[in-house]
């Protein structure tokens, strides 16, 4: 893949706390020419200068994206055995309940911008550079939701190996490995020399392609200019070592350029391409850590289920959320890995009460959740807000559930409880 885009603006002449995104329209000329010097370099996949661009930061959103795809096609056109990849940043704002984003009106953000990209004949959509599980599953459902095409996902970790919202790359995987993307990693942040260390652990536990593309090491302003600790010959030397390590998705971001990707081609083009092996893992996850179904049992808290409980009955009756919540702490405090969520009384709005009580549970705790219900459309809701790769219970040997279970855990993911009984 490509190396790193805004910097390398700004070295052309991009002002600071500008958008490099308004070049597309604004210096198309200066977009082309980048594109061409990372295709010269040897790079397989060029990405659209879009990171920035969605429809809460501009009006001519549509108009920025048309444009980018026009610079890179400009670009491509020497090189036909190329790919284009849209990319797709951040939003710039939180979602809830730590945020104040709502959650359907992230996806419609992201939905828009994916519209118009395959409108424009992307060949993948690279969603990259999220730091929040919650922002990214919602780009990732937009894709799905909205196109065909591979869709790449690139989260941004600490030195601590995690995202900002507390995510470690076992909890990223099965999140993303269960709503079905083709090839998952990380990028910015950290330098290759940081980035090392994790490749190991991603090695072991995905079972699709791993890209990882860091910054130049770590910046630093000297004399009013931004420079990275890391050149090109020494960026390559820790590529080869993370390609090596089960890598199999190479690139750069800040501080990179083109020079930098040239030496990575030269230095990894005889190092031999093994896939990922199948895992054989089952994993569930909350927006913090995965709970691995292994060996031994695995401890479900059943307080959140109404089943001979008269006080939760009545919080779920007067929508007492506090005792709900109350209940969730004190079990997760008492280190049960997963909580049983089931809200089913015949007298309430199951669907609508199972999504506030997933809401409301996730925000305060990050144990996994089982989601318990025998009602579809309140199992898809609560699939769909889930900040994680859930336990949903259950499915039986019916038809009528089978074809109402199976597809909504194949769309949004998760792992089956299978009842032997018809």
């Amino acid at each position: 893949m490509d190396g790193g885009t805004g910097t390398m603006l700004q070295a052309a002449g991009l002002s600071g706390g500008k958008g490099p995104e308004l070049w597309n329209l604004e210096n198309p000329a200066e977009i082309v020419k980048l594109h061409r010097a990372y295709l010269e370099a040897g790079c397989t996949v060029i990405s659209t200068n879009t990171f920035g661009v969605n429809c809460l930061k501009y009006d001519n959103y549509e108009e920025l994206i048309r444009a980018a795809f026009a610079c890179a096609r400009e670009a491509l056109k020497e090189y036909p055995d190329r790919y284009l990849a849209f990319d797709v940043g951040p939003t710039g704002r939180l979602l809830q309940p730590i945020g104040d984003l709502p959650f359907e009106e992230a996806v419609s953000v992201f939905a828009a911008n994916i519209k118009v990209a395959a409108d424009c004949g992307a060949d993948c959509v690279l969603i990259e550079t999220m730091n929040d599980s919650y922002e990214t599953k919602t780009a990732v459902l937009a894709a799905k939701e909205n196109c065909g095409l591979p869709v790449f996902v690139t989260n941004v970790f600490d030195s601590g190996g995690k995202l900002m919202t507390g995510a470690d790359p076992q909890a990223m995987i099965a999140l993303l490995e269960g709503l079905h993307c083709d090839a998952v990693g990380m990028n910015c942040s950290l330098g290759p020399d940081q980035m090392l260390s994790l490749v190991p652990v991603f090695a072991e536990y995905a079972s699709v392609p791993i890209i990882v593309t860091p910054n130049a090491g770590i910046p630093r302003v000297v004399k009013g200019q931004t420079i990275y600790d890391i050149g090109p010959e020494q960026f390559a030397e820790y590529m080869v070592q993370i390609a090596e390590a089960g890598a199999t998705i190479l690139g750069g971001c800040c501080g990179t350029t083109p020079e930098y990707m040239r030496r990575v081609i030269e230095a990894t083009r005889d190092l031999p391409y093994h896939l990922p092996k199948q895992k054989e893992r089952t994993l569930i996850s909350s927006y913090t850590h995965a709970v691995e179904l292994k060996n031994g049992p695995v401890l479900i808290g059943e307080r959140i289920n109404p089943t001979g409980k008269k006080k939760l009955k009545e919080a779920l009756r007067t929508r007492s959320f506090d005792y709900i919540l109350q209940e969730a702490i004190r079990q997760s405090d008492a280190g049960v890995p997963v909580l049983d969520v089931n809200v089913g009384l015949p007298e309430i709005d199951e669907p609508q009460m199972m999504c506030d009580v997933i809401n409301q549970v996730q925000a305060v705790s990050d144990t996994a959740l089982q989601i318990d219900t025998s009602d579809p459309v309140a199992l898809e809701g609560a699939l769909r807000l889930y900040n994680g790769k859930p336990l949903v219970n259950s499915v039986n040997g019916s038809e009528k559930s089978m074809k109402a279970v199976l597809p909504l855990v194949r769309r949004y993911g998760g792992v089956l409880i299978v009842l032997t009984i018809v």
